[in-house]
């Protein structure tokens, strides 16, 4: 009776592998070696909201889009995610995300947008007068 190997024979390189996952990809590999996201010099704050843009190619186009970015594709068409959500459902590193952002802003694949920052709100004291006088009618 002989024994079955469980993992399989070991290669050169194997451990980058991993039986239940499969092969992991590191981080740079997925952005080609680059850390800045493209050369528009968008900052993508982790608020920064991602919209897909009506010209976003769909899944199954044949196009130069990477599994990363239609996967950030996919997540975009669902809804409207800040940068910090989008690296959460893809399981990717902040990092990796913006750079594949640029890439799609370069496409013209997404848009981003600024949350309004907390300065420019309205008074909160004037919002609840507006309140009290609206009820006042």
């Amino acid at each position: 009776m002989t024994e079955k190997p469980t993992d399989g024979p070991r290669e050169q390189g194997s451990q980058w592998y991993d039986g239940e996952a499969g092969p992991l990809v590191r981080p740079y590999a997925m952005t080609g070696g680059r850390t800045q996201p493209g050369p528009t010099g968008v900052r993508f704050d982790l608020i920064a909201l991602v919209t897909l843009a009506p010209a976003a190619p769909a899944v199954d186009d044949d196009t130069a889009l990477g599994p990363e970015h239609r996967a950030l594709v996919d997540l975009c068409r669902i809804e409207t995610q800040s940068v910090a959500e989008l690296a959460a459902d893809a399981d990717l590193p902040v990092g990796v995300v913006r750079v594949l952002l640029g890439d799609l802003l370069e496409l013209g694949c997404v848009t981003i947008s600024r949350p309004v920052p907390p300065a420019h709100l309205p008074d909160e004291r004037i919002l609840r007068e507006v309140i009290e006088g609206l009820r006042a009618l």
